[in-house]
Order: structure tokens, then C-alpha cells, then sequence
């Protein structure tokens, strides 16, 4: 397997063209789902192991949960018109004291289902205008477009995911 980047030394091109929203919607909407399709029948030990120190699968689905405050007030930064993006803690704080291994696989499915599904509707009612207007994101020191936050928010996505599935592939 193809060792895959660090989320933080990840560098991104905000290039695509507002035709691309359409396809960012979907990954955006289909998360929940994917996550309960690759995860399911996954017995709560597995998914509640932690290797090297590092985040369990449970705690990687948490933190998904986890962030969809910070996207929700970065789309409300964008739409505001604020110059800068409200910044991340990168620490991630609210997951490692959050406990998500005392919890279900349901449970933080659907904690994380309901925020995104209202991003993905306020997504859906955003004009051209809207995806195209732009904030300094604060680590990366570039702009970012409503439609670059999208994608931002799928790679994160998806980065969680491939780790999850790095996990599944451990042996037990």
C-alpha cells in the first residue's frame, strides 16, 4: 500500500471551477453512509483499539462529528464576509477528551449525520456568487473559496476514512 501523507504537511491548489460543486456535494452528503457501510459488522473491539497511541477507528469517526461545528462557522464566515476564517484548534482537544470509545458506531454516525446534512443543504442553496467568495484560511495562508472549503472538508473526509481502512487491514 502507498503510504499516504500527514493531514498537516498536506499542501492543496484551490483550482477548481464552480462546475465541480455538484460532485463536492455528493462526497460531502455520502460520509455518514460510508462510513456505516465500511464499518459495519466491525466487531466494538477492533473498533476501539488504538495502535501506536494513534486515534481508534471510533475516534476517527468522532472527529469527523467533531468538526462539523468548525465547518458550519466557516461557511457562516464566508457567507458574513469575514476577511479571515475562524481558526481550527489544532490540538484537537474536543477529540482526545471526548471518549468516543465509550460510544457506539451509531451513535457517532448520527452525531455526525445531522450537522452534515444541514452544511450539505446550505451547500445545495448557494448561487455562483456564494462558492466563488473567498477568506484567508489561517494555517494554510491562502484564500479559500466556499467551493475550496468543500473540498477541504471532502479530502478531510476521505483522509479519515483511508486511515480507517489502514486499520481495518491490521491484523488483529
Amino acid at each position: 500500500m502507498v503510504p499516504r501523507q500527514p493531514w498537516f504537511e498536506r499542501r492543496f491548489t484551490f483550482d477548481l471551477p464552480v462546475a465541480a460543486a455538484p460532485g463536492l456535494l455528493e462526497r460531502l452528503r455520502g460520509t455518514p453512509a460510508r462510513l456505516t457501510d465500511r464499518l459495519s459488522g466491525v466487531p466494538a473491539a477492533r473498533l476501539t483499539r488504538q495502535v501506536q497511541g494513534r486515534w481508534s477507528i471510533l475516534e476517527n469517526v468522532g472527529h469527523l462529528g467533531d468538526l462539523e461545528e468548525l465547518w458550519a462557522t466557516r461557511v457562516d464566515d464566508l457567507a458574513t464576509g469575514r476577511d479571515t476564517l475562524r481558526a481550527a484548534d489544532l490540538e484537537n482537544r474536543r477529540t482526545h477528551e471526548a471518549h468516543h470509545n465509550s460510544r457506539t458506531l451509531d451513535e457517532l454516525v448520527a452525531r455526525l449525520r445531522a450537522p452534515r446534512r444541514e452544511l450539505v443543504r446550505q451547500l445545495e442553496a448557494a448561487d455562483e456568487a456564494d462558492w466563488l467568495r473567498s477568506a484567508l484560511h489561517p494555517r494554510l495562508r491562502e484564500r479559500m473559496r466556499l467551493l475550496d472549503l468543500a473540498f477541504f472538508i471532502a479530502e478531510h473526509d476521505d483522509h479519515h476514512l483511508a486511515t480507517i481502512s489502514d486499520l481495518l487491514r491490521r491484523p488483529d
